[in-house]
Order: C-alpha cells, then sequence, then structure tokens
C-alpha cells in the first residue's frame, strides 16, 4: 500500500512538472505504469498572485489550506506544493490543514548537505529571493546563501512571470540564467538552487556555471518516497 499524494497547484508548470516527476520515478521503485495515488487541487494562479503582491502570508496560507482540505477529502494523506514563493504561507497552512504536509525547501537543503554543498545561489522570485524560505531551511545545515543583485532579481522575477508560467522557454532567456549563475559563482556559491518550479524548465544542468539543486523534482522524488515508506 502506499500513501496518497496530494498536489496544491499553483502554477501550471511548476505543478505539470512535479506531477509528471512523481510519475516517470515511480516506475523504477513501483514497476511499470505503476505509481502512488495522486489528486491535485488547483485554483487560479492569479488568486495566489493577489495575496504574494500584497504580502499577505496569512491569507495566502487560507487559500492553500483550502486547497488542502479539497485534496484531503479525495482520500490525499499528505500534500505538497510545487511552488517555492508560496511557502512563506507555510507557517498558516499547517496549523489549518487536516494532512500533513512537505516543504519544498527542507529536501534541497539535505541534497545540499548530502552533497557537501556550503554556499547556495538562489534564484527564483523576487520575493521568493529576499525572503526567509531557503535561508531558514539553510540554516538547519549551516550552508550559506546568496541572491542576485537588486536588478538581476527584478529582471528574473519578470521572466518568471511573462515567460515561464506561461510556457515560453526562449534561448536568450536560458543563457542569462548561465550569465547570474556565474556571477554567484564569483560570490562564492558552489552550487544554485533553482528556486522557482519554473526554472528547471529552461536551465540545462550540463551547461551551468555551477551545479544545480532542481527544486521541482527533489520536492516530487521526496513526496514519492514518502508515499511509498
Amino acid at each position: 500500500m502506499t500513501q496518497h499524494i496530494g498536489i496544491v497547484a499553483s502554477s501550471a508548470e511548476g505543478a505539470a512538472l512535479c506531477y509528471r516527476t512523481i510519475c516517470l520515478e515511480a516506475s523504477a521503485l513501483m514497476g511499470e505504469h505503476n505509481h502512488p495515488e495522486i489528486t491535485m487541487n488547483s485554483v487560479p494562479l492569479a488568486e495566489h498572485m493577489r495575496h504574494i503582491r500584497a504580502k499577505d502570508w496569512r491569507a495566502l496560507g487560507e487559500s492553500l489550506a483550502a486547497s488542502a482540505r479539497k485534496v484531503a477529502e479525495a482520500g490525499a494523506e499528505f500534500a505538497i506544493c510545487p511552488d517555492n514563493t508560496v511557502h512563506q504561507a507555510f507557517e498558516y497552512v499547517v496549523p489549518q490543514s487536516p494532512i500533513p504536509w512537505l516543504h519544498i525547501a527542507k529536501p534541497v537543503a539535505e541534497s545540499a548537505h548530502q552533497q557537501g554543498y556550503k554556499c547556495l545561489g538562489i534564484l527564483g522570485t523576487k520575493y521568493l529571493m529576499e525572503g526567509p524560505v531557503y535561508p531558514e531551511a539553510l540554516d538547519e545545515f549551516k550552508v550559506d546563501s546568496r541572491i542576485p543583485d537588486e536588478a538581476d532579481r527584478t529582471r528574473i522575477n519578470e521572466i518568471i512571470f511573462k515567460e515561464l508560467v506561461n510556457g515560453v522557454f526562449q534561448e536568450s532567456t536560458r543563457l542569462y540564467f548561465n550569465e547570474v549563475t556565474d556571477k554567484l559563482k564569483s560570490q562564492g556559491c558552489d552550487a544554485v538552487v533553482l528556486g522557482c518550479t519554473e526554472i528547471p524548465l529552461i536551465v540545462r544542468p550540463g551547461d551551468t556555471p555551477l551545479p544545480t539543486l532542481d527544486s521541482t523534482r527533489l520536492l516530487a522524488k521526496a513526496a514519492l518516497r514518502k508515499a511509498i515508506e
């Protein structure tokens, strides 16, 4: 018996990548065409963005908890959300949720520790890069972090919301992410977190100045491990 996974979706691209990863990774562990049962609830991204832009994390937490109740009613035994930024509302979600959650930054921090990384560059939305999600998760393992400068943070944020969440992946954008990663390398980073769940769809790990930690796929694999414990 496996546990039923609940996916609380935010952006379509990130949620789809997470779902596909669980299904594809499961076959090696559970047999061909097999994977844990999965239920997804997807409210419009616009609803989440209204709270994010206002930095009203409590209201965002209430919205995420409402999604958790829906996947729980469908039988889900724990929840994940393939969106890094919304984890700033995590403290408000958990007390309201009828099922436990996996935090997206935890498997990233654990992977960084296991691979011996000491300082990570963080890529994601401006809210994520400037927020506490990764510093708090990495602190447990004494791993430091750096973020791009203000101009790059602004441009990355615009790319995410104008291009990536809409399924637009341009070669010039891919090369730009490499440029930003190279800057983080010059600041002493030894790996970079793809801390927006759409960034893994455009960045090529074999063609970046630093090793990458893919938050979307690491969360999916953590959920799969928990489901088949």
